[in-house]
């Protein structure tokens, strides 16, 4: 999934219309994403402590929701921050690589979903006859 990064408002001029309803609703997003990634990053640090974590709200929004599974779940995720070494975007720099960090800090525990033999086979069989 790109993010493209957050959209500042001032940046593209835009203060009205339907063009400033979708920045608001990108940041919007990124902004609960970020709220997601730390309370994410924190509850690994609990865990290994406790042995509860606190509850973490992803249906904030559509984006969150979406990545519930790949942040949250059973699975091994990669995710690439690209920054920008100009010095008028160092703000924007610092900042994803604040991201990145927590994200980093989320543990995760994949675990190989396997099937029944003898139940792979029966459907296995099941869909060779329908075939």
């Amino acid at each position: 999934m790109d993010l493209a990064g957050s959209e500042r408002i001032k940046d593209t001029g835009n203060t009205d219309g339907k063009r400033f309803h979708e920045l608001c609703n990108i940041n919007q997003s990124l902004s609960n994403l970020g709220k997601v990634i730390y309370e994410l990053s924190e509850n690994s640090k609990e865990t290994s402590k406790s042995k509860f974590a606190s509850f973490v709200n992803f249906r904030t929004s559509k984006l969150t929701h979406l990545l519930k599974d790949s942040l949250g779940g059973n699975s091994k995720t990669v995710m690439i921050c690209t920054l920008n070494p100009h010095i008028s975007a160092l703000k924007e720099t610092i900042s994803t690589l604040k991201f990145a960090k927590r994200a980093k800090m989320i543990k995760t525990k994949a675990v190989v979903n396997e099937e029944n033999n003898a139940s792979a086979a029966y459907w296995k069989k099941k869909y060779n006859e329908l075939v």
